[in-house]
């Protein structure tokens, strides 16, 4: 991704036009929003109506570029602390309508200075009702944005998008992660110690940890077994993540290692696929995925349906009406998507492990998951008595 330095604030209210170029050759013309330059990922849409600054900032999104299907974005500005990672990873960004004025009493900047100051490319004006559309039947796909000097020639600009890398197949977890481990302390009393494998980990999954009185030691996601078991760990962690998981093989061999020696374990999306994979079950890339903040997930150990946050692009083949033998025992499928019956969680019979794809830390929300944290605190009082 490249862009200019950040202009003026009178220069950028002047209009600058921009174009969106799908690889099927599509093409949505627009407004420069955020930076004016070009990028280039894979273009998904998110249902969410709130939490913009959450999903701009969650490593999941990296070399992705969102679409967001509220119309308006931006009416709370950017502020200070809700960032769920050090940066904004998204690829690109694809709004309707940006709000012209930011309004709340946490707002330090406009959403359009944060995308200007860090580089990030966007497009307004767009028809993203017709482009959600679009990739609903069609799929997530290749895309391109382009504003200031490119526009001249379609036909390149649409060689420039085929030419780009595809989402399946990337190995992006180690582009996100932590390079060093760091420890969050527990909150109060501690009670527990989890090693915590950064895949793409959200600020507020340690912090959700860390309330319950869980020292949370944050490795690299390239950590060997002997890492994981240097902090002396009462359970393990695999956190949500980009990239396709059939490049993920060094946390695959991890996760079995862990499976092996039969510590708690709990995965939340990306290591929700890494478990699937090590128990033997299959992964493969959804047509257009799920992302947002308010999508319909049954607990069937409980029969309870939450709505839940979701970001992935890729989930696990798992069969839904039966319990599999795997070479770690039984296991069945916990968490099933009520919109199309995407595997969402799996739970091991014979080992203390369990999974689900969604986002139980919930932010910006919401907080119906909130309890697989507790039972992951249940599986580690289990192991202990």
């Amino acid at each position: 991704m490249t862009a200019p330095a950040p202009t003026t604030q009178r220069q950028r209210r002047v209009r600058v036009p921009a174009v969106l170029v799908l690889e099927d050759g599509r093409t949505f013309r627009g407004e420069a929003y955020g930076a004016i330059g070009e990028t280039f990922g894979e273009a998904v849409f998110n249902t969410g109506m709130s939490g913009y600054q959450e999903t701009l900032t969650d490593p999941s999104y990296h070399r992705q570029v969102v679409v967001m299907t509220a119309p308006q974005i931006g009416n709370t500005g950017w502020n200070d602390e809700d960032d769920e990672s050090r940066r904004i990873w998204v690829a690109g960004y694809v709004v309707r309508d940006p709000a012209r004025v930011a309004s709340n009493w946490r707002s330090r900047r406009s959403l359009d200075e944060e995308l200007v100051r860090q580089g990030v490319v966007g497009i307004s004006g767009v028809d993203t009702r017709a482009l959600t559309r679009h990739l609903r039947e069609r799929g997530a796909m290749r895309c391109g944005i382009f504003s200031g000097e490119t526009l001249a020639d379609p036909a390149a600009l649409l060689a420039r998008v085929q030419q780009s890398p595809e989402m399946k197949g990337a190995d992006l977890c180690a582009e996100v992660a932590t390079t060093e481990a760091y420890v969050v302390p527990a909150i109060g009393e501690k009670k527990f110690t989890v090693a915590a494998l950064d895949l793409g980990i959200k600020a507020m999954t340690p912090q959700r940890m860390a309330e319950r009185g869980i020292e949370v030691h944050v490795l690299p996601a390239n950590s060997t077994l002997e890492d994981v078991y240097a902090v002396n760990p009462d359970g393990v962690f695999f956190s949500n993540g980009p990239g396709d998981p059939a490049t993920a093989d060094q946390q695959v061999a991890l996760a079995q290692g862990v499976l092996e020696r039969k510590t708690p374990f709990f995965g939340i999306c990306f290591g929700n696929q890494i478990l699937g994979r090590a128990l033997g079950f299959g992964t493969y890339k959804l047509k257009y995925g799920h992302r947002g903040i308010n999508q319909p997930v049954q607990d069937r150990t409980t029969g309870k349906v939450e709505v839940t946050a979701h970001n992935h692009g890729f989930a696990v083949n798992a069969p839904l009406d039966k319990v599999s033998d795997t070479p770690y025992g039984r296991v069945e499928v916990s968490h099933v998507c009520l919109n199309d019956d995407v595997v969402e969680g799996l739970q091991a019979l014979d080992v203390p492990a369990f999974s689900v794809q969604y986002h139980p830390e919930a932010a910006a929300g919401p907080h119906d998951a909130a309890y697989l944290f507790d039972r992951f605190v249940k599986l580690m009082e289990g192991q202990r008595a």
